[in-house]
């Protein structure tokens, strides 16, 4: 199962325009390569819960039978003064909205979140956890304690039994550094223990409950990339370090022109005239002018549009976002209505207090 029914609160304004597991790495979505991983690993039904622009999962996605999977949906919702309004039943409460109508989770379960790449060893983690006589398992890695803050952490015994939670302790008080990574292996009897009909989460309600029963609960601390998309300054950190190839399964789309250097299909780039220094890719219809700078690691969308003496440094643009003349972008994403610095600071198009001028190519 895919947890994908968040409203995207927390990385506002990216999830302006698309629901979180539609965020976009390297031109694809997040959930895409949930889905191509899953299947690489023989997992070929997926259940997705949904609410907040739930449309738009749905049309990309369909029933998934370009990924060789089945793909099913869960719209989480209700009818308001004629209305069909999102209402999230939290990742527990979606799973037992689901069990309650078909009965789905008949076997081990692998539940992920939707807005993360993840490479886990998924046949590993499952054999581990049925060697435990496990009814439950959380996948955890070590994060640095300067880190812990951010997360979900995970107190286990030395047998990897579960203990307790701390939900985002600082440094200070935190007594492990074991972070949840949203990788979930559960039992069908688990969904017994979800009360019908209501919102439940998962980390603070379900997890709580396994460990005051005393259940077989385990975590598993395994080496794997986890690539989570929980802050804003996220997608940057993220764009980068696939850009810099350190993501094996974000692999560059388009035609490498130049070492280090991708174009998608009718660009319009003087070539002579700029400076673009890799790893760069520019999408379809780009337009750089002469006197731009490009240096890498740079995503550049669709349709976008670099004006005369324009820099651009380290940058992830979404589609269709004009740069002006003689503006200087360092370490930033931008969007045609907006941008956030390195450190997750917004930005808004024609805002008085910044000196950085960019627009809507479409324009």
């Amino acid at each position: 199962m895919i947890l994908a029914a968040g409203q995207g609160t927390r990385v506002r304004p990216l999830t302006l325009h698309y629901p979180k597991p539609m965020i976009p790495i390297l031109g694809k979505p997040v959930m895409e390569y949930l889905v191509e991983h899953l299947a690489r690993h023989g997992i070929a039904e997926i259940m997705v819960n949904v609410a907040h622009d739930h449309g738009k999962i749905e049309q990309y996605f369909g029933d998934g039978r370009r990924w060789g999977v089945q793909l099913g949906y869960s719209y989480e919702g209700t009818l308001g003064h004629g209305v069909v309004v999102p209402k999230p039943m939290g990742s527990a409460g979606g799973m037992r909205r689901i069990q309650d109508l078909g009965g789905f989770f008949d076997d081990t379960t692998v539940v992920l979140c939707g807005d993360a790449l993840i490479d886990l060893d998924i046949r590993a983690a499952v054999q581990e956890h049925r060697a435990k006589g496990a009814v439950a398992t959380v996948v955890t890695l070590e994060v640095p304690e300067s880190e812990v803050s951010r997360f979900g952490i995970v107190v286990a015994d030395e047998d990897g039994r579960v203990r307790s939670f701390q939900e985002k302790p600082s440094p200070r008080d935190a007594l492990s550094r074991q972070a949840s990574t949203g990788v979930y292996l559960f039992e069908p009897q688990v969904l017994d223990l979800v009360p019908q009909g209501q919102v439940y989460d998962i980390g603070s309600q379900l997890f709580p409950q396994l460990v005051s029963q005393n259940l077989p609960f385990y975590a598993q601390c395994r080496p794997f990339q986890w690539h989570d998309i929980g802050q804003v300054r996220d997608l940057w950190v993220v764009v980068q370090r696939a850009l810099r190839g350190e993501i094996p399964q974000a692999r560059m789309p388009g035609i490498e022109v130049r070492p280090g250097v991708w174009v998608g299909l009718n660009t319009a780039i003087d070539w002579d005239h700029v400076t673009i220094e890799g790893p760069v890719y520019c999408g379809s219809g780009v337009r750089i002018e002469a006197g731009a700078v490009v240096r890498g690691p740079c995503w550049i969308g669709h349709g976008s549009h670099l004006c005369a003496g324009a820099h651009v440094e380290r940058c992830v643009l979404f589609e269709y976002t004009r740069i002006s003349p003689g503006m200087h972008f360092a370490d930033m994403t931008v969007a045609p209505s907006y941008g956030i610095d390195r450190a997750g600071r917004v930005l808004y198009r024609g805002d008085e207090q910044t000196p950085l001028r960019w627009e809507d190519a479409r324009a």
